[in-house]
């Protein structure tokens, strides 16, 4: 059974950007065991937004909430395109 911070390390990988669990209006610790690991074989689309991200997350991993987070680590906006989203984590050389 892998650990929410494992988990939260593959969402990153994937998608690009950070989330973190939520559970009881507070942040799951990362040694917290989960049923299994995030299950998307692609990236979710540009264009879909923050909020439907969020409602794909509780479909997996029913209970929890989640915080997505943006480049400067500030919590990103629900209808923020993840195209746009993705961005933040660029830095500009």
């Amino acid at each position: 059974m892998p650990k929410v911070s494992y988990v939260e390390k593959t969402i990153f990988e994937r998608e690009g950007f950070k989330v973190n669990f939520i559970q009881n209006g507070r942040n799951v610790r990362d040694e917290v065991d989960l049923p299994y690991n995030y299950n998307a074989v692609y990236q979710t689309k540009n264009y879909s937004n923050v909020t439907n991200f969020k409602e794909k997350l509780k479909k997996q991993f029913p209970g929890y909430d989640f915080i997505v987070y943006d480049g400067d680590g500030k919590k990103a906006r629900g209808n923020m395109l993840l195209g746009n989203l993705r961005d933040t984590y660029i830095k500009e050389q």
